[in-house]
């Protein structure tokens, strides 16, 4: 296989535009099956059509014709390629030599056929029927000493059917053990939310982004995670809106956008103005910033008065004076010298919340993944509070969630810490005990595997493999299983460090038509966002008669293991109807499912901060009064000689750990992905030149070594002391033990680094 052409460039442009354009040609010509995925893209997020497989932000209340972006675009031609990875493709490819392989070159192969069994004997995977995987899976699981030896790990794509089973599979069975994606990424959010407001949702609906008159962003790039928001944002600030965006890279979706849709806007090569004001505070230091902004709230309302919410603060809140003294006691020098940013640039931010009576916050993993996350979370919640930013039209809380239905999959009970309400409402229903003791989440069920605590993992989609931090640990600790379980669309590298057995099982996708036995499609569904819940149907054949879906697939290891004494898993199965009828007899807000998510734009959840009610343990919205850290890993780091900060992210052709290409466009870096992001200030500190070629060290403090060879520098606009590059490819630098206080996520904003000269091989 050729290696693609690096270049690395200057780009100019606005965000989309027809450069989106130009790249979605190219995704469809490279599926081998262009006609048939445009007649996919116009059903794409319709209400008769199939949700994308992408990211969770809302669909709006009148969809056009055209409701996708370019990664939506990536997301769909990647599932519905002409190409097909066969039992032919595994018998002439051992896993070793997979290993060699790149994530691209891996999942390019195309769809999975067939059920597959790993041999060690050979090196290879061999054909498996589906009554013997199944089997397999169920004896295994018989055969642990103790449920809490096995592990069952969701992705967020899973729908909410497909979740709802998996966790009663595992509950029925007798563990918590329920760790998924959200514990890499947005578990913070939702401990914050919790504690502040009562529940871990954001508040606000699609349309309060047309009713606010501020929206605040911090530490996000829609342009490449979450695109369909660039136009939401475009339209707030088209409005009048002022958008204030707090990003340590300088991201061009934040900028300006193109919208693709706009024809005058295309032909005229035009686009519009996203952000009026742009920050790039240092890693870790957003939560000086707000702190900042707050300081200026308190004096310009002794000033001059009526600039805080009194009125919702007394009738509402709790906490704020201890607060206040926290924040009033924190010098400026601490905060300047954490955020990065200038008492000047701060005060201009605090300006815009002042002047707004309606302001929106959102945010994503730049806010998420460092160790005072939670914090962090809590403090963007104390600054929306002052000026009673909760429950009223254009104002709210805004946790930009990545997988399309990773709240959701919370939602139905994916949770390895369930509450006695959840379990007491599923011993209702099923009249059965549930297992009561907390279970792993995914940094602990490392840990469980590796020591030996944990032998069966079994994977509902995902890519676990690559999608977690200290890389090498974690194969490691998979390999240490008795049987390792994959269901998937397309190959990856999680399939490839195997237990001492293995299965990989192919599933239908979210564009695929799901058959009951007697012809009609089955519906799923799906919750973004804004809490909306909504129906997806695909209308593909699915790319192999074997394919079975992720329900049927439960189901039937469920029947095999435990029986159908409690549940009818063939009866599940069978009509998902019935699913939705349990979830409706044991969730709140699922009442009259079936009926309510054949509406035309489903249903909403509902939050109890948007009506202003806080079902927190006193009753109030809680301020937090928790100090600044004392020191951030950028102001630690700045005193070893040789270190620098670095985070990890995506790039333009990339969604999680999908690699849809070697580019990123926005950032002017094209055909690879081994680049590392450093300002000229640190390449003349650490003594490298942009191009240069060095290997990236990490902490080893364990004794384990954590390194990642062979990056070109590139110079780029991100503050002193910070740097950025590509996960997965770094995510072995990360140390298992790097997490977040009480979020217990992976602290992939957050990492130390030092830099050692590389020769590459050309």
């Amino acid at each position: 296989m050729s290696l693609p052409k690096e270049r690395i460039f200057e780009y100019t442009h606005p965000a989309a535009g027809w450069g989106a354009l130009i790249s979605v040609g190219r995704h469809l010509r490279h599926s081998r099956a262009p006609l048939s995925n445009v007649r996919a893209l116009l059903k794409l997020n319709q209400p008769d059509g199939f949700d994308c497989p992408g990211c969770a932000w809302g669909d709006p209340e009148h969809a056009s014709s055209f409701e996708f972006c370019e990664n939506g675009v990536k997301a769909v031609t990647w599932e519905t390629t002409a190409k097909r990875v066969t039992p032919r493709f595994f018998k002439r490819w051992s896993v070793t030599e997979m290993k060699t392989w790149d994530d691209y070159r891996l999942e390019d192969q195309g769809r999975l056929t067939s059920p597959m069994r790993y041999n060690p004997e050979t090196d290879h995977y061999e054909s498996i029927s589906w009554e013997d995987a199944c089997q397999l899976v169920a004896d295994r699981l018989k055969a642990l000493d103790h449920p809490d030896q096995a592990l069952f790990y969701t992705s967020g794509k899973a729908c909410n059917e497909s979740a709802w089973v998996f966790q009663l599979l595992a509950r029925l069975y007798g563990t918590n053990n329920l760790p998924d994606c959200s514990n890499m990424c947005h578990e913070a959010s939702g401990t914050g939310l919790s504690e502040a407001l009562g529940t871990g949702k954001g508040s606000v609906l699609l349309e309060d982004f047309e009713r606010a008159e501020a929206i605040f962003t911090f530490g996000q790039n829609p342009g490449t995670n979450h695109p369909r928001m660039l136009g939401t944002l475009r339209e707030a600030a088209d409005n009048g809106c002022q958008i204030v965006a707090f990003n340590t890279l300088k991201e061009r979706g934040l900028e300006r956008f193109a919208d693709p849709q706009r024809k005058l806007e295309m032909a005229t090569g035009g686009s519009g103005r996203v952000s009026s004001l742009y920050l790039c505070p240092a890693l870790g230091g957003d939560m000086a910033a707000i702190r900042g902004m707050a300081k200026i709230v308190f004096e310009r309302d002794d000033r001059d008065g009526n600039v805080l919410d009194h009125d919702f603060i007394a009738q509402h809140t709790d906490g704020l004076e201890a607060w206040r003294a926290v924040v009033e006691a924190t010098p400026w020098a601490a905060i300047e010298a954490q955020s990065g940013l200038s008492r000047e640039e701060i005060t201009e931010a605090a300006e815009v919340y002042i002047r707004s009576n309606a302001t929106i916050c959102a945010w994503a993993m730049g806010i998420t993944q460092h160790e005072h996350s939670v914090a962090t979370v809590r403090e963007i919640i104390n600054f929306l509070l002052l000026k009673g930013n909760i429950g009223k039209p254009g104002a709210g809380t805004c946790p930009v969630r990545g997988h399309s239905n990773v709240q959701g999959d919370r939602t139905m009970g994916i949770y390895e810490k369930p509450d006695d309400a959840f379990l007491d409402s599923l011993e209702g229903f099923y009249n059965v005990p549930m297992p009561r003791r907390h279970g792993h989440d995914t940094v602990s069920a490392i840990r469980a595997m590796r020591d030996g605590q944990c032998r069966v993992f079994i994977g509902l989609g995902g890519n676990f493999a690559r999608a977690t931090s200290d890389s090498h640990v974690c194969e490691a600790a998979l390999e240490r299983c008795d049987l390792t379980v994959h269901m998937s669309t397309k190959l990856n590298r999680s399939h490839l460090v195997t237990g001492r057995d293995a299965l990989i099982l192919p599933v239908i996708g979210r564009v695929e038509v799901d058959r009951r036995a007697d012809g009609k499609s089955q519906l799923i569904t799906v919750e973004d966002s804004m809490s909306m819940v909504h129906g997806s149907a695909g209308i593909h054949k699915p790319a192999s008669k074997e394919l079975r879906s992720e329900i049927a697939i439960l189901t039937g290891i469920a029947k095999r293991l435990l029986g159908s004494d409690v549940v009818d898993w063939d009866a599940l199965a069978g009509d998902y109807d019935r699913i939705r009828d349990h979830v409706a007899a044991v969730l709140p807000g699922f009442e009259d499912f079936n009926a309510r998510v054949r509406q035309e734009r489903g249903f909403w959840l509902g939050n109890p901060g948007a009506r202003r009610e806080f079902p927190t343990d006193t009753g109030f919205a809680n301020f937090c009064s928790e100090p600044l850290p004392e020191a951030v890993l950028h102001q630690k780091l700045a005193r070893r000689e040789g270190w620098i900060t670095l985070q990890t992210l995506r790039s333009h052709d990339q969604y999680n750990t999908t690699i849809y290409g070697y580019n990123d466009r926005y950032r002017g870096v094209e055909g690879t992905r081994q680049v590392i992001f450093i300002s000229p200030f640190d390449m003349d500190r650490l003594g490298v030149a942009d191009g240069d070629w060095v290997n990236l060290i990490g902490e080893s403090e364990d004794g384990i070594e954590r390194r990642a060879d062979g990056f070109r520098v590139v110079k780029y606009d991100t503050p002193d002391g910070c740097a950025a590059a590509y996960y997965p490819e770094t995510n072995p630098l990360i140390p298992l033990d790097s997490v977040g206080i009480k979020s217990n996520t992976p602290n992939s904003k957050s990492v130390a680094i030092r830099l050692e000269k590389s020769q590459r091989l050309v």
